[in-house]
């Protein structure tokens, strides 16, 4: 599956526009609009190959895409959700141990520099360890959201625990970590050249994005038997949220 995740959108008849325009998104993405029209772009990606379909989507009109963003909208709250618990709880722990570091500092006492150092490892630990938890979820819980088409299906535990918990689901994880390590590597190639590493960059990011979530739709229908619905741009079920 890993060759055919890189291929992907070289099946699309639009390649160069539609990775064009992925990576210009990409470029802007800390205006958080044009993130949310990527993770729709994403959800599409989920959608359709879950489905079986093979053609990848494209950037089309401007309705489209402000329903591709709406939808985006949603997953993005799907996925901040789920990275904001170890966010929080490594915070509380780091910043706790920084307090105690500063007032340990003020003085003598060697106990709560020493417990401050130990919060800072442990905190660096329970957020390592959190943040590869919600890296695992949030593929799953992005595809479950797509098939479905509300926010709640994201957290819909009743499907994302048997699913999160076979050996399909991790291997198709792995694959998908493997096409996105592969991504950072040649990111860091690029990189060597500054501008125009950082220019082309964008461009191969959102590339293997796309094809890391290539793998996960492809996963997620054969554990699901997804079946094929309409165009395969809409859900299966539609709801507000």
């Amino acid at each position: 599956m890993f060759n055919e995740s890189i291929n992907y959108l070289r099946k699309s008849d639009e390649l160069y526009k539609t990775v064009f325009i992925g990576g210009i998104l990409t470029l802007l993405g800390f205006l958080l609009v044009p993130t949310f029209t990527v993770v729709g772009y994403v959800v599409r990606v989920l959608r359709r190959t879950s489905r079986g379909d093979e053609e990848p989507p494209t950037f089309t009109d401007v309705d489209d895409a402000i329903e591709m963003t709406v939808e985006g909208f949603k997953g993005f709250v799907v996925a901040f959700a789920y990275s904001l618990v170890p966010l929080v709880i490594a915070g509380v722990l780091v910043g706790g141990s920084i307090i105690s570091l500063i007032a340990g500092g003020g003085g003598n006492s060697g106990g709560l520099v020493g417990l401050g150092l130990g919060g800072l490892f442990l905190g660096g630990l329970v957020a390592l360890v959190l943040g590869l938890a919600a890296a695992y979820v949030i593929p799953a819980a992005l595809a479950n959201f797509a098939e479905v088409g509300t926010i709640g299906a994201g957290f819909d535990f009743g499907v994302l625990r048997p699913v999160l918990t076979s050996s399909t689901y991790a291997r198709g994880w792995l694959i998908g970590l493997a096409v996105v390590i592969v991504g950072g590597i040649l990111l860091s190639v690029l990189s060597i050249v500054p501008l125009l590493g950082t220019v082309l960059g964008v461009f191969v990011q959102f590339y293997f994005l796309v094809a890391a979530y290539y793998v996960i739709g492809r996963t997620w229908g054969e554990l699901r038997d997804v079946a094929p619905v309409g165009d395969g741009d809409s859900p299966s079920e539609q709801a507000a949220v």
